[in-house]
């Protein structure tokens, strides 16, 4: 059986790039069976795996839980983001080339983590999230330091219609001198949404402008709805 990085290395990514160049987001296909998608939920009771769990609702971010992994991550996790960062790499310099802006990424993940850790961003994001009725996710962004990757991933674990209903994920974009767009996209259990972190490169009148985006979660009607959430940066 194909493991899941090899998923993601088989991944047709040039038809990815042209839909996060398009849309700021873009379903990557299966890259976890069944089986491994409900080996990474049912980790979320065990609160020693973890270095912090955060109420939404107490903090105004809309209603529901998520949990902080602690390093060392499971194997299926590491492997997922190890894959990736390599895959997304071409992509983030194509979008700071076009902004004119820098492009810090060195060619490894380690290498990047070692620099936000340099720079005081040391703890860890890669998180798992729990909705159950009535839950949502308000729209923000995950920046939690300067050094920030532009894009990241998100990995449905339930099946949408079956172990739920409702939660779709939410793309809003704020275009340059124009009304905001909204995606809205259900996600299949063991794909993988690519999306934008903090803004992508749109083209305007003056060549290409930074537009602003923000995601979320749209209200569980129904059910259980675990995600796996990875992360390029870390926190301060």
């Amino acid at each position: 059986m194909p493991k899941p990085s090899e998923h993601v290395e088989k991944a047709d990514w040039a038809a990815l790039a042209e839909e996060m160049n398009a849309y700021g987001c873009a379903l990557t296909g299966p890259i976890l069976t069944a089986a491994e998608c409900g080996e990474i939920a049912g980790l979320y009771d065990e609160a020693t795996r973890f270095r912090s769990t955060i109420d939404m609702e107490r903090y105004r971010f809309g209603r529901g839980q998520y949990r902080y992994f602690d390093p060392p991550f499971p194997d299926l996790v590491e492997e997922l983001r190890q894959a990736f960062y390599p895959r997304l790499l071409p992509i983030a310099r194509e979008w700071a080339d076009k902004l004119g802006k820098p492009s810090p990424w060195p060619d490894t993940l380690a290498e990047w983590l070692g620099m936000c850790h340099r720079a005081g961003q040391p703890k860890s994001t890669q998180i798992l999230l729990r909705y159950r009725d009535g839950d949502w996710n308000a729209l923000h962004r995950d920046l939690y330091g300067d050094l920030v990757f532009p894009m990241q991933v998100v990995v449905g674990l339930n099946k949408p219609g079956a172990d739920y209903d409702g939660g779709e994920f939410l793309l809003v974009e704020q275009r340059p001198r124009a009304q905001s767009r909204g995606t809205v996209t259900l996600l299949p259990q063991g794909h993988g949404l690519i999306f934008t972190t903090r803004d992508r490169p749109v083209r305007s009148s003056r060549g290409w402008s930074a537009s602003p985006v923000r995601h979320g979660v749209s209200t569980v009607r129904r059910g259980l709805r675990h995600t796996l959430g990875l992360v390029f940066h870390d926190a301060a």
